[in-house]
């Protein structure tokens, strides 16, 4: 009993990974600890801890270490900044992730010994790993794996001004994509040079709607995460919270596309002048982390009315110019056009092979018939048509 309650005082004296007393897994551990010698409550909270282990895992020594790499502290976000943690720092965290090994191999037979219950009690499993070693080569490797949440997930959004993960992202793969590889390839090419550290241009990925222009931005992200590429998907009336979500992003050592999907504003548009800034290099610009990329149905991104272009604006020709000139902010323009018959027949018989169907003659003529109906060719009515007759669901 002196042995877990010695182990209790010394994962309760943890600075570094403090955060670790705030889970619940953790918070049922103590309590079932200080309470295991009465065998009125031993049993419940005993089984408290087990329930809170297994909606994380059924191994406790995981849960303990996957929390360890995943933390944001101190220590290794000074490391993420390219700064030297003074002596104390390096000796308390040498200390605590010892602590944190002996504590990951807690038994489920360590803690029944001590409760007075002869009936069953589930087990977890245990894993011996080498903390500190795995916790160097972490922190070795920052600048590719990231930290905290940025370690876990590749896609975020933004809700009430934080940054959120997408724990089920959209897994567009780059090689799924039929046709248009010169366009795709320029996107690719200028992701390369941001995750390079050189500068890279900000992209409009202009064109029809269901060209792949969206796809092509999140089958990149998928592409590359493993090279330290994550992002930030921002909605059009969130723009000016950009400013703000770009000082988080600044000091991340990885490498982050801000992505903005159907794009266009209206004259009065608030969203449109904070973009413009930020397009224009204002006080509050971007890092050179980060990289915005935009898609639009609209070659210009704001909607002219009539009375744009024949308002009562005295200068209504400056007005115009600055409206107009927003697509020119964008260092790189990139067009998908809507394909003509052929490239359409091609897309289909490509996504046919993928799905495990015979690209016959019927097929192919089924599949304009269809792209008809849905009012064009693309990409979009291509794959639809495909999975319906994959699901047998399309009868013509």
């Amino acid at each position: 009993m002196n042995d877990l309650r010695n182990l209790y005082l010394r994962w309760s004296s943890l600075v570094i990974f403090r955060n670790l007393l705030k889970s619940p897994v953790i918070a049922k551990l103590e309590s079932l600890i200080a309470n295991i010698d009465n065998p009125l409550s031993g049993v419940k909270l005993y089984a408290d801890f087990v329930s809170e282990l297994y909606h994380n895992c059924d191994n406790f020594s995981d849960f303990i270490y996957n929390f360890i790499m995943e933390d944001e502290n101190v220590y290794i976000k000074a490391k993420a900044k390219g700064e030297e943690p003074g002596e104390a720092i390096e000796k308390a965290l040498e200390n605590e992730l010892a602590v944190l090994q002996e504590l990951s191999l807690l038994r489920s037979s360590d803690l029944k010994a001590f409760i007075k219950y002869y009936d069953f009690l589930p087990d977890w499993n245990n894993t011996e790993y080498d903390f500190l070693r795995a916790y160097r080569e972490n922190v070795g490797d920052v600048s590719r794996r990231g930290l905290g949440i940025f370690r876990k997930y590749r896609m975020f959004i933004i809700e009430e001004g934080k940054i959120v993960p997408v724990k089920y992202p959209d897994r567009q793969s780059l090689f799924s994509l039929v046709l248009y590889d010169r366009e795709r390839n320029i996107v690719v090419q200028n992701t390369l040079t941001l995750l390079s550290g050189r500068a890279a241009s900000n992209i409009l990925l202009y064109g029809d709607a269901g060209t792949g222009k969206s796809s092509t931005v999140k089958a990149i992200v998928n592409h590359y995460f493993d090279m330290g590429l994550r992002l930030v998907e921002i909605k059009k009336h969130q723009l000016p919270e950009l400013p703000a979500i770009l000082s988080q992003l600044a000091e991340n050592p990885l490498k982050f596309i801000v992505f903005v999907d159907d794009l266009s504003f209206s004259e009065s548009d608030d969203s449109f002048t904070a973009l413009k800034a930020l397009l224009e290099g204002s006080v509050s610009a971007k890092s050179d982390n980060v990289v915005i990329y935009a898609t639009s149905n609209r070659r210009h991104l704001v909607r002219e009315s009539h009375k744009d272009r024949y308002g009562d604006d005295v200068h209504v020709n400056d007005t115009l110019e600055e409206l107009m000139g927003l697509t020119a902010r964008f260092g790189i323009t990139v067009t998908f056009e809507r394909p003509d018959k052929e490239s359409y027949l091609e897309i289909v018989r490509r996504l046919a092979e993928e799905y495990g169907l015979t690209a016959s003659e019927k097929l192919l003529a089924d599949a304009e018939a269809f792209a008809i109906r849905k009012n064009g060719r693309s990409p979009r009515t291509a794959k639809q048509f495909i999975e319906l007759q994959k699901s047998g669901l399309y009868l013509f």
